[in-house]
């Protein structure tokens, strides 16, 4: 079938299903495969919870009837229909990457335009090869801009992120230590997140650039870029305070955010800057920065039985846990406890990033430290401040055992530990 009668046949159903436990009426099933199912097994399912259609990949559950569409890739034909729909649309695309912020950033830069504008975001972080395709698939007629979050953990994989979203706006957060089990290193890092910056650069797009960051400006000196963050940008953020809450000024403006942590500054000041480009109005800006509280386990603050607690437990990795730590030994609060969990996809890198770690709270002790899993167990210290646990149930257990006086928290580790589990505890 070609891509324009499914785009048609689309357009006619209620939006896109992948996960037969949540069919709409309506609606067009794409049947994906992962490791441990194959989606073509519950084309009949999907029919029979009242999906339009179902798009399959395998020729064993092919009907006749009308009610199945064989393609020869069930996957490559969602991400088609998703390039077909987003130009069929035309409208202004803002892509973002990087190592650290991307979530949090999207989140900022989608309740800023949507100050002004129609505006539909990435859900969560649906931004691999299903989720970007499914946040191109949710846009209508009635979206004025589309913000999307492309997530990556090995090289390439951006590059076929933007040829399906097509930007013409694209922002990189940072480079740091993520992911390197898929990059290889650090540079690798670099290498791969900079394909946004070749797409911008191959279709004359443009690039937002934090200013403050030399590697940034450096990659995109020759492209066309709005820059910010600094005097001798057009879009100048300034940080007042991060002792609690960040409070920035901008065009005159005393912007206090609920966002916690000197490392959302350059989050905060991207939303601030492209609103800002955008035509949104300075006051719209601030109620919208004003008004965002975050979500997820993402820098969240958390109060139980008069322990100040920062939730910070959706990811981590080198950078975002020195960042996080650095953040929190400068901050205002007493009788400070620190729960760390393992960061994931390190590959060989592993043991010498959780041993940096342990080394720096070795090294600067400003709290009671408690290290989970495996890698954390591994690592070698000496200090009676710090205590390494295995296992979850193991630090569980220790706390279900042990009363602390009021303290402030911080709680963070990759999405795998799931560390809010210990709130419980408090």
């Amino acid at each position: 079938m070609k891509i324009e009668r499914l785009h048609e046949i689309y357009l006619q159903s209620s939006g896109i299903c992948t996960d037969t436990r949540a069919i709409t009426k309506n609606c067009l099933f794409f049947a994906q495969k992962g490791d441990n199912f194959d989606g073509n097994e519950f084309a009949k399912e999907a029919l029979d919870k009242g999906a339009l259609k179902v798009v399959i990949d395998d020729l064993r559950h092919h009907k006749n009837t009308g009610e199945t569409i064989l393609t020869g890739d069930s996957l490559q034909t969602l991400q088609k229909l998703a390039t077909f729909h987003r130009t069929y649309l035309k409208i202004p695309i803002i892509a973002l990457t990087g190592s650290n912020g991307k979530t949090t950033t999207k989140e900022l830069i989608h309740v800023v335009l949507s100050q002004k504008y129609e505006t539909v975001a990435t859900k969560g972080n649906l931004n691999n090869h299903i989720g970007v395709p499914l946040t191109l698939l949710s846009m209508s007629s009635e979206t004025e801009f589309g913000v999307v979050e492309i997530g990556a953990n090995h090289l390439n994989e951006v590059a076929q992120l933007c040829d399906i979203s097509l930007p013409d706006y694209g922002y990189i957060t940072n480079f740091g230590k993520a992911h390197l089990e898929g990059f290889g290193s650090l540079e690798g890092v670099i290498q791969g997140k900079s394909e946004l910056y070749k797409y911008l650069s191959d279709h004359k797009k443009v690039a937002f650039v934090n200013a403050n960051d030399p590697k940034q400006m450096e990659l995109t000196n020759s492209l066309n870029r709005v820059t910010f963050g600094n005097e001798e940008q057009e879009h100048y953020v300034s940080l007042k305070n991060a002792s609690d809450k960040l409070i920035l000024h901008f065009d005159g403006m005393e912007i206090s955010s609920q966002l916690i942590g000197i490392y959302n500054f350059h989050n905060i000041a991207a939303a601030i800057a492209i609103g800002a480009y955008f035509k949104v109005s300075s006051e719209k800006i601030k109620k919208a920065i004003e008004d965002y509280v975050p979500q997820m386990n993402r820098s969240q603050i958390v109060m139980r039985n008069d322990h100040k607690i920062i939730l910070d437990a959706y990811n981590a990795n080198p950078t975002s846990m020195m960042a996080a730590l650095e953040n929190f030994q400068q901050a205002e609060g007493d009788n400070k406890l620190m729960i760390l969990g393992d960061m994931f996809e390190l590959g060989g890198d592993a043991e010498i990033e959780h041993q940096n770690i342990a080394t720096f709270l070795e090294n600067n002790p400003f709290g009671m430290v408690f290290l989970v899993g495996r890698n954390f167990f591994k690592t070698k210290t000496e200090k009676d401040h710090i205590l390494p646990f295995e296992s979850f149930e193991l630090l569980e257990s220790y706390f279900k055992n042990n009363t602390f006086d009021p303290s402030f928290v911080l709680i963070k580790g990759s999405r795998g530990m799931a560390l809010e589990r210990i709130l419980g505890q408090f």
